[in-house]
């Protein structure tokens, strides 16, 4: 299968795999009120996950028609304010179900967004945010086979953008050529491809799969990390893949809810002062920082904490700020650590 050489999603050169299709639809983004903002739909998609404060954040009752209309007016807030990338995966509960029915009820928004999801985890939590195992992974070409199917059930021709979820270097989806080729013909049928990332070797894994090449051209154009003030270890890679023509995503920049709250005498509690803004909006301005993230996502659960995830699209952090800031970071491995400890909630 041959991936036609056309220009990549985001800005730079082409090394990265593109499609015209997909640099028409980040266009779109480009000219929006918020154009390197995007939504990501974890916290809103099935009733447990590991933001801290969900309890505080979600309905008492989270039943599936209560997250429903949460998740809408969640997208309701986010595209009331400019958000035009909307991320999803397979293993976010019924977090498809939800975009697919809010396209529906907003068709005046269907044609002005951008739609990436995943797979390669399936969500086995039967709606119970107590449940033992919440998803399981598994990037074979089977579990793709059968997750695009149940994608394109519920997105149709909607999906723009479509990754594997969660590469880290061990996994099989690195070196399997037939799931190489399953998705090169995907990208021939103007589906953007690319991969999310996990684990304290992101950097790793980003650049194994560039390298990944199929007759002779890059599959991949997209790629979505970890990246947060306190695990930046994946920045150099994510820069050279943004150098390369690659579309950066940013997740998790608030590092599932630690950073969205501060003690007044903290660093981020001080910037935030000095800013006279909130501490999870610094804490994505220093991501929106980076001129490699090309798009920062919130993960916001209600449409308060949208309003003010956006908000840091106004802050402007000078280089002493900056450098207080970075100062967060420590070991990734201790971060991956605390972060796989969080409860699910």
């Amino acid at each position: 299968m041959v991936i036609a050489p056309t220009s990549a999603w985001g800005p730079g050169s082409t090394y990265c795999a593109g499609s015209t299709v997909l640099t028409m639809s980040f266009a779109r983004i480009a000219n929006a009120p918020a154009p390197r903002l995007g939504l990501g739909l974890a916290a809103v998609g099935r009733p447990g996950y590991i933001n801290l404060g969900r309890a505080a954040d979600l309905p008492a009752d989270r039943t599936v028609d209560a997250m429903r209309e949460r998740a809408y007016e969640v997208l309701d807030a986010a595209y009331g304010l400019g958000v035009r990338y909307l991320d999803a995966a397979r293993s976010y509960g019924r977090a498809e179900e939800f975009l697919a029915g809010w396209l529906q009820r907003r068709p005046d928004a269907a044609d002005q967004v951008v739609i990436g999801s995943k797979w390669g985890y399936t969500y086995v939590a039967d709606w119970r945010a107590d449940a033992e195992v919440h998803e399981v992974k598994d990037h074979s070409t089977a579990t793709y086979d059968r997750q695009i199917g149940e994608t394109r059930a519920l997105l149709g021709e909607r999906l723009d953008l479509y990754q594997i979820h969660s590469l880290t270097p061990e996994s099989p989806a690195l070196t399997d050529r037939a799931l190489h080729d399953r998705l090169a013909d995907l990208a021939a049928d103007g589906v953007k491809i690319g991969f999310s990332t996990s684990g304290p070797a992101q950097a790793d894994t980003i650049r194994a799969a560039l390298a990944i090449t199929v007759e002779g051209l890059p599959l991949f154009s997209s790629v979505q990390s970890t990246y947060n003030l306190l695990e930046p270890s994946a920045g150099p890679a994510l820069a050279e893949a943004h150098d390369a023509g690659c579309t950066v995503i940013v997740k998790e920049g608030m590092a599932n809810g630690r950073l969205a709250h501060a003690e007044p005498g903290s660093v981020l509690g001080r910037v935030a002062a000095e800013t006279g803004a909130t501490p999870d909006a610094v804490a994505l301005a220093a991501v929106l920082h980076r001129p490699w993230a090309d798009i920062v996502l919130s993960g916001a659960a209600t449409a308060a904490q949208v309003a003010g995830n956006l908000a840091a699209a106004t802050v402007r952090l000078d280089p002493d700020q900056l450098a207080r800031l970075t100062g967060l970071a420590g070991p990734a491995a201790a971060y991956w650590s605390n972060r796989a400890a969080l409860p699910w909630s």
